[in-house]
């Protein structure tokens, strides 16, 4: 039984906690949480990643344009969840051509609005998918709390941690915040978090001021400074392009 890769264990990482909680992928995998903590199975994790029908598309595309041959190679796993210099020199342009070619007339609400219209917003990250692709952006004008809620958990945070003990951990991090007409990043604020498995944890060794990568309120990952700088860079300059559509539809709505 050959052991996961160093890939398949990043993307076991950030897939746990929403397939955990039922909202992504096959159900109930437990190799992910396996892979995670550092045993598994990787014909497992590669059985599972194929199901989950947000990322992996993704990840096959973003391999296919860098001429890597494994969607689960670890430079392809980083590049989607939290951006890298692979992202970098993704031409978007095409990638949002080959994206909607692929997946524009997929049957099913997670894909209802992959259309030309969203072509401005493409980006080859999870950030895109959560912000553009799912359909929450576009409930926040109802008033409910749940659309920006899941949002804020959907989407990849960036942590500093300030406090740990063997279940949890606090964190220091940036909610999403709506202000009627667009989403911003709010003030620094701790948070706890959670950050064991019945498999074990997923960063061993975890310090006060390290940066740690947070997935539906789960601590998933260690990120270097260079990996949270640019999660961060790529989040605003998402929340810019949706909002921009946020603030044409909200307009296009008043005048109706």
């Amino acid at each position: 039984m050959p052991a996961p890769t160093a890939g398949q264990r990043l993307f076991a990482r950030y897939a746990y906690a929403p397939n955990a909680l039922g909202f992504c992928g096959p159900a109930g995998v437990a190799a992910l949480a396996d892979a995670a903590s550092g045993g598994g199975d990787a014909a497992a994790v590669t059985a599972a990643a194929h199901r989950f029908t947000g990322a992996w598309p993704y990840q096959e595309l973003l391999a296919e344009l860098s001429g890597i041959a494994d969607p689960l190679d670890a430079r392809v796993v980083r590049a989607y969840w939290t951006g890298s210099a692979l992202t970098d020199g993704i031409d978007v342009g095409e990638f949002g051509r080959r994206l909607l070619d692929a997946f524009g007339e997929r049957a099913g609400h997670y894909w209802a609005h992959l259309t030309p219209a969203l072509l401005g917003e493409v980006a080859p990250t999870h950030a895109f998918h959560v912000f553009g692709v799912y359909p929450w952006s576009r409930l926040l004008g109802t008033g409910q709390p749940q659309p920006l809620q899941v949002l804020d958990s959907c989407r990849i945070r960036w942590a500093t941690v300030v406090d740990v003990d063997d279940d949890s951990a606090r964190v220091c991090t940036r909610r999403l915040e709506f202000d009627g007409t667009g989403l911003a990043l709010g003030a620094e604020q701790e948070a706890p978090v959670r950050r064991r498995t019945e498999a074990g944890t997923f960063v061993p060794d975890l310090r006060i001021g390290e940066r740690v990568a947070v997935h539906w309120g789960f601590l998933c990952d260690r990120l270097t400074g260079d990996e949270a700088d640019r999660l961060e860079a790529g989040t605003v300059r998402q929340l810019a392009r949706t909002n921009a559509r946020l603030r044409a539809e909200l307009a296009t709505a008043a005048t109706k």
